[in-house]
């Protein structure tokens, strides 16, 4: 349940140095720590707890249990020419952390409007989320984590501290981004890439493991990144080999698919405008 307006104005007034717009909605139970500001159509939904000093700055729904920690901003306009005040919206699920000096910025017209954040997501001191980008669930972003416009991260992949993604590239399920990574194309599931330019290393083993990923998956997978990335073959026959033999695995399918998206794109990103 929200505060009415009425009561939004009480809350500014009787925290110390909260300020709270006329216009947001609070849940009765957040916890705001001082030199808050919540500005125009926000909404906190139940459980939150914003330490001091955050922003939320418009446009921004919360939804339960969520943690900000000081220093961070939430809601501020993009870091896009492009963008020319359109309404747009920062969309935050449930349970998530949201470590010190992290900034997401809005949507714009040219992706939809939305910049959205799932649940269950950690982000660590000083990341940026930029306009646009589409983060799942069980998301893991060290120190310092750099997402260009328009990129999409998919449940369960973790990233190194300092890595940083291209517009519109796609990181897969599961996928392990090791630190000071440049990430200019997609990242195919399942597998833990490093460097720069980066390189598909390995599968995320340790990452497959956690999440209880069985035997024959992980073997199927093994054996994926063999034909892709160390035999001598070329993508096309990689992938007819692995279709031929391991398709009745799900992760292989997947997999195959994703990178069959990626060959698609533009630049080696599947959601590449081949314009830009």
């Amino acid at each position: 349940m929200f505060w009415s307006s009425r009561k939004q104005a009480e809350l500014s007034l009787e925290r110390e140095h909260v300020v709270v717009h006329p216009s947001a909605e609070v849940a009765a139970n957040v916890e705001i720590g001082p030199f808050t500001y919540i500005g125009p159509n926000c909404r906190i939904g139940d459980g939150c707890k914003l330490h001091n000093n955050v922003s939320l700055l418009a446009n921004t729904v919360l939804g339960e249990n969520n943690e900000i920690y000081p220093g961070a901003v939430i809601g501020a306009d993009p870091q896009d020419k492009k963008f020319e005040g359109e309404d747009s919206w920062v969309l935050i699920g449930d349970n998530n952390t949201i470590r010190e000096c992290v900034t997401i910025h809005l949507g714009t017209r040219h992706g939809g409007g939305n910049t959205v954040i799932g649940n269950n997501n950690l982000l660590m001191a000083g990341c940026h989320v930029a306009h646009d980008c589409m983060l799942g669930d069980e998301i893991t972003m060290a120190n310092n984590v750099l997402l260009g416009g328009h990129v999409v991260v998919e449940n369960y992949a973790t990233f190194g501290g300092l890595a940083a993604v291209h517009h519109y590239a796609t990181v897969g399920e599961s996928a392990f981004i090791g630190g000071m990574t440049r990430v200019s194309l997609d990242v195919p599931p399942y597998m833990l890439v490093e460097g720069s330019p980066m390189k598909i290393w390995s599968i995320n083993k340790v990452g497959l493991r956690r999440r209880d990923f069985s035997r024959e998956s992980l073997d199927c997978l093994k054996e994926a990144h063999r034909y892709l990335y160390r035999e001598d073959y070329s993508r096309v026959e990689a992938m007819k080999i692995l279709k031929d033999k391991l398709w009745h695995c799900h992760e292989i399918q997947n997999l195959l698919t994703f990178l069959d998206r990626a060959d698609q794109g533009h630049k080696g990103r599947s959601r590449q405008p081949p314009s830009e």
